[in-house]
């Protein structure tokens, strides 16, 4: 054997064992896994130039396909006034990418019949029972509030039909007033205290007649605490996080991790990104677990969260929920309903919405290079996943941009990587 067919091969052993060390999912040359090495390397090209323009602050972008990464790259700044660069184990606030494994939680408990679908939220948050809706009244543009047509289920709660929101036409009179947090900054008491004081407040919709995106999750996050008995960040990390090894995935980053943390930056009217300070300091320890928001993360982290979905629900050996789990999860479950939030950029993460999931289920407005059954959902602080079933692939991204981010990068990330496809 040729002497540096040799070195080939014990170099891809050494990058093999190091890439094991920090996650499962273990490296494979693209085009073993039917992507282009050279059609990738234009991910590297839209990447840095972002950077290069001002726009980006950094990021950390990672591929598999058919149970390989493929591409897994850093690029960037952690800290631009620091002058430390990205490290591709950083780590990220990553907001609503949080609903998607506080809805996995909740599943694993559905699938012990804790529940079903179909049972109004207020048989386990008492709270909850008889919810009132704001309508306009019959004259001028004052509002009243009526009795709600029905009580609101865990589906409605789960695919946000509940009337739920994160404020938006009730805020100032009703969610402000009432101390409403979405969990991105270090909040005081328990998720408890703030869904019990949510419970009390109209709904924006009729349950299970509009799509609404809100806090319907961090209700979710504390149902769970309501049917395990266990406060949600031990029911995650017993649940989710330890049988898929996730070991940087916090509600709490401890201190050890926080030069890893990377800073978040905003995108200012100058087209340039500065730094935000208001989050911080963030995470500290905390006793609010926000079900919908809470979680800080890696890019190798998730991607083992990722290919459990995409293997219909195991990961290694270990299954956290069942392939039908799975297969209704990410199945329609708002019918004819539109799916529209400003942080879905109208479509962009999916046609219509599953059981925590925004799923692409027809060809039409919004899908450019994509798969029909392609879901996932994204970040306010820039993050986002997908998972496409029909290629065997997903692919996640990381950064962190506070709001008014460039949504043109994430888009091309997305079309770089399908572009690659050569089987």
């Amino acid at each position: 054997m040729a002497i540096h067919k040799r070195i080939s091969i014990l170099l891809l052993f050494i990058m093999s064992a190091m890439f094991a060390s920090a996650q499962s999912l273990l490296p494979a040359k693209p085009e073993t896994v039917g992507l282009s090495s050279s059609r990738l390397s234009r991910i590297d090209t839209v990447m840095n130039e972002s950077i290069m323009s001002g726009k980006m602050p950094g990021m950390v972008a990672l591929i598999a396909r058919h149970g390989k990464v493929a591409y897994y790259k850093s690029f960037g700044m952690l800290d631009i006034e620091a002058h430390k660069p990205m490290p591709k184990n950083a780590e990220f606030r990553i907001a609503s990418m949080t609903k998607a494994i506080t809805s996995v939680a909740l599943m694993t408990l559905y699938e012990q019949g804790k529940f079903l679908l179909t049972d109004p939220i207020s048989k386990y948050i008492p709270q909850f029972k008889s919810p009132k809706v704001v309508v306009k009244a019959p004259t001028g543009d004052s509002t009243m509030l009526i009795p709600a047509k029905s009580e609101i289920t865990i589906r409605e709660l789960l695919n946000h039909t509940s009337g739920i929101t994160y404020g938006d036409a009730l805020q100032k009179k009703y969610y402000e007033p009432a101390g409403m947090t979405v969990g991105l900054l270090p909040t005081e008491g328990t998720i408890g205290d703030k869904i019990k004081a949510l419970a009390k407040l109209p709904l924006i919709s009729q349950p299970g007649e509009e799509f609404h995106y809100g806090m319907s999750v961090d209700v979710l996050g504390y149902l769970i605490e309501v049917l395990s008995h266990q406060p949600l960040d031990e029911y995650i990390r017993q649940h989710i996080l330890e049988p898929l090894k996730m070991p940087d995935t916090y509600f709490s980053l401890p201190e050890s991790k926080f030069p890893r943390l990377a800073s978040l930056y905003v995108l200012g009217k100058d087209g340039k990104v500065n730094k935000v300070t208001k989050y911080f300091p963030y995470p500290k320890k905390q006793t609010y677990f926000a079900g919908g928001a809470g979680l800080v993360s890696t890019a190798a982290d998730y991607s083992h969260f990722a290919q459990m979905l995409l293997n219909k629900g195991q990961l290694n050996g270990t299954r956290i929920l069942s392939r039908k789990t799975i297969e209704l999860m990410t199945a329609n479950s708002i019918g004819d309903i539109f799916i529209y939030t400003s942080f879905a950029h109208n479509g962009i993460m999916g046609d219509k919405f599953g059981l925590g999931f925004g799923i692409r289920t027809q060809n039409g407005h919004f899908d450019e290079l994509e798969s029909l059954g392609s879901f996932g959902w994204d970040g306010a602080f820039y993050t986002r996943f997908w998972v496409d079933p029909k290629e065997d692939l997903f692919g996640i991204f990381m950064s962190q941009v506070d709001s008014n981010w460039d949504e043109t990068l994430i888009g091309k990330y997305k079309n770089l990587v399908y572009q690659a496809i050569i089987d």
